[in-house]
Formats: C-alpha cells, structure tokens, sequence
C-alpha cells in the first residue's frame, strides 16, 4: 500500500472517499470536509492546513484520514496548551503538530476510513510508521489523533501511542416510546424537576419545529447563522468558528444529515439548533438565539433532542462536550479517547505519565458522576 499526504479534500473523488468504511457517521464524509474547506473556516490562514492522507493499492483507493497541520490548539476540544508551554521553555517549537480530528467537533467517531479489505491494526501500524517518519523529516512536533472509537483507541494504545481519556454525558434510549416513558425511569423529585422546566417554556409561549432535509431552506440557514454569529459574539467576542457559506454547503450536500430545529413565540423565531444525525445517533452541535430566555437553551439543544431521538427511534444522543448539569436530566458519563505521538523523547516520557494519572482521575470522576444519575434503577 502506497500512502501519501493530499492538501486539500478535493483532491479525492467524493464517492471514491464515502465508499471507504465509516458508515454514515457525517463529520468524516467528504461533503462535510470540503464544506470546511471550500468555506474557509479550515485552511492555512485559520491554523487548520488540510494534509489528508491517502492509501492506494493497485491505483485504488483503500484508505483515507483526516489530517491538518495545526498552528494553534483552538478548536480541538483535548486541551494541550501546558504540553506546548513545556516545548516552549525547552527551547523547541510545539506548532506545527500533525492533527487527525474533525475541526469544531469533539464528537467520537470513525478517524481511519478503510476498504473492507484492509485488516485495521495493519493499517493503523503502517499510518503510525509513515506518520512518525514524517514528523521526524519535517519538524512536527508530533501527531495527535482525537475522539477515535474504542475499537480503534484500544489500537492505538496498542501500537504505543500515549492515550488520553476524557469524559462526555450522552443520551441513551431505551426503547422507549415517548418522553413521558424516559420521566417514568426517573426518580420523582428529578422528574418532577423536568417537568417543572419544560412547564416553564410552555408559559413563555414557547413552541417548537423540527426540520430536516430539504425541508431546511435558504432562509432558515440565514437565520440560524445570524443566531449563532450573534450568541458566539456574546459569549466569546467573536463571531465563530464557521460561516455562512459552511453552513449554506451541508444545506446542499448533507441535508439528509441536517436536523434542525426553530423556537417561536407567536409569529417570531426566536432561537435556532442545529444537530446532525446518522442511522444510530443525534449529534448536537450549535446554537444561537435573538434574546436569553429562562430555559430556553436546554429545552432546545437538549430536550427537543431527547424527543427527536426518540421520535426516529435512534439509539443515542451525543450533545457535545462538557456538561455536568446534563446529569440530572438523565445524561450518563461516557468515556473519549485521544491518543498522542511526540518526536521528543523527554516530553513523550513526561505526556505518557501525565495521561496515565489524568486517566485514573477522569475514571474516578466518570464512577461519581455515575452515582448521581437520576433513575430509578441503575442503567445497566
């Protein structure tokens, strides 16, 4: 197998890229990369310089993984500034790294996109050498692997990589029919609590639409980005990572993915969330709003998910990083992994230790939160 680095996601046949293993998880499709790319949210100017790496065998396709060359640590969502300190007061330069990550998406996925023909360990132990080799040939400090499956961690770990281990709260349905089956597993002060909050909603006029596909049009994109410019510009000073054109791109070429859903009160639309989905799973992503309203982000980000899911009978919702508060409305503690390759032998050394014991903590913290969760009976 042949493996070579490609600078930009057009320079592979998007149905020569989607046929590889991976499923219909959307952020390693080729029309959610190129979106990033041909909107110029991910390019050298904003520290993410596409370096995909291709594997052909007999001039075919058989392998693909996401790959940037990263002059910051902005948007990654696995905090390594401290590491590139430590680079820093070496006398060594800690950016550029080699980064394998969906830019803006702590979501856990498929990385390493495969022809069914290419057994896994031997490809990531053949990625690993040629990755390696290049940083050492030109001066990367290191390669870094981000939200990888489990399957594939435990390769990683295997093939000795440092790993990482963080931890998210998801959504998990249970089979269960309606929202009012989901209060009816929870114990009666929590449930009684979320009944209070989606009450309150209710008497702001609040209500609610899902839309999805092509029935998300021109003008709902424009909305939703202006609510998201003008909530990040709150928050954050800046108007985010992404623009209109990105969002106007998944419109048109990930629509199946798309779920978006509109809080009105009366004739206005007030707030906006965005949420992409595949055949098991609800991924929510982003949200803006024209005013803060009691309630009105978790009922829309969170809730609305939870019907959704339901409503699609998936297995599971994703909302993002970060989130304690999400544990009382029934989201459990899940493990993420990132795995980490330094070409300085002090500062591997001294990472590896580090996540080691970062591990036994997060573990720790995982159990605890564990112990708080809302149901009646224990989730298995």
């Amino acid at each position: 197998m042949q493996l070579r680095f490609v600078d930009s996601i057009d320079a592979v046949a998007a149905e020569d890229w989607d046929a590889l293993g991976g499923g219909d998880y959307p952020f390693v499709r080729h029309a959610f990369l190129q979106a990033l790319e041909a909107s110029g949210a991910v390019c050298l100017e904003t520290g993410w310089q596409p370096r995909h790496l291709l594997g052909e065998r007999d001039g075919k396709l058989v392998l693909a993984l996401p790959l940037y060359l990263k002059f910051h640590s902005y948007g990654e969502y696995v905090f390594d500034w401290s590491w590139a300190d430590a680079y820093e007061r070496l006398g060594l330069r800690y950016y550029p790294k080699l980064l394998s990550a969906i830019p803006f998406t702590p979501c856990t996925g498929p990385r390493l996109r495969l022809s069914a023909q290419i057994e896994p360990e031997s490809a990531w132990r053949s990625v690993l050498d040629f990755l390696q080799a290049a940083c050492v040939e030109h001066r990367w400090s290191g390669w870094h692997c981000l939200f990888e499956q489990p399957a594939a961690a435990q390769l990683l770990q295997k093939l000795g990589t440092a790993q990482r281990v963080d931890c998210q709260f998801h959504w998990f349905n249970r089979g269960y029919d309606s929202f009012e089956d989901f209060l009816a597993e929870l114990n009666s002060r929590k449930r009684k609590n979320i009944i209070k909050e989606r009450r309150r909603i209710a008497e702001q006029g609040f209500t609610f639409t899902h839309l999805t596909g092509e029935q998300i049009t021109t003008a709902d994109w424009q909305l939703f980005f202006d609510f998201y410019r003008l909530t990040y510009l709150k928050r954050s000073g800046h108007t985010g990572y992404l623009n209109l054109e990105f969002f106007l791109r998944i419109g048109q070429q990930l629509s199946e993915n798309c779920v978006l859903v509109k809080a009105h009160r009366g004739e206005q639309t007030l707030a906006a969330a965005l949420f992409f989905r595949d055949d098991k799973t609800l991924y929510g992503r982003y949200w803006g709003c024209a005013a803060e309203f009691d309630g009105l982000h978790f009922e829309a980000c969170y809730y609305q998910g939870i019907d959704y899911v339901i409503a699609q009978q998936l297995q599971r919702f994703d909302g993002g990083a970060q989130g304690e508060h999400k544990i009382a409305r029934g989201f459990e503690p899940v493990l993420t992994y990132s795995h980490h390759w330094l070409t300085d032998e002090r500062l591997a050394a001294a990472v590896s230790d580090f996540v080691t014991r970062e591990a036994e903590a997060v573990e720790d913290y995982a159990e605890q939160c564990r112990a708080h969760l809302p149901y009646r009976i224990s989730p298995c």
